[in-house]
């Protein structure tokens, strides 16, 4: 492997380290009971921004390669986790499938709309200019 792919590498894990950093910060801020609002927030937040930064050419093109995959790959992608969603998702239902059945369907239907909001967003912005 080429000396420059693990600098990337190590980008990736530096950017992989701060989003888990601040995916657990988000959990320590927004105190949830009987249902997991923390990771429905940040996964729901990290479709929008992962969307968005992906979508937007003018975004891409101010941040350099080298910081964009670290940002997208290490940051959001630990940012951002479907184990916990699955987890948490199988100690609902141990409590209430109904909730569980809310919280997989509001992951995956909110990021789903999130996820489109963010390319309409770029697309309007490309419109306009």
């Amino acid at each position: 492997m080429p000396v420059n792919n693990y600098k990337q590498l190590l980008f990736i894990g530096v950017g992989g380290a701060c989003g888990a950093v601040t995916r657990y910060s988000v959990t320590l801020l927004i105190i949830s009971e009987g249902f997991p609002f923390a990771t429905l927030f940040v996964n729901l937040i990290g479709c929008f921004l992962l969307s968005y930064l992906s979508y937007s050419a003018t975004l891409k093109g101010l941040i350099p390669f080298h910081a964009f995959v670290p940002l997208t790959t290490g940051f959001f992608g630990s940012f951002t986790t479907f184990s916990a969603i699955t987890t948490e998702t199988v100690l609902l239902w141990k409590d209430s499938y109904i909730l569980a059945m809310i919280y997989i369907l509001s992951t995956f239907f909110g990021g789903l709309l999130l996820c489109f909001l963010g390319y309409v967003m770029v697309r309007k912005q490309k419109e306009s200019v």
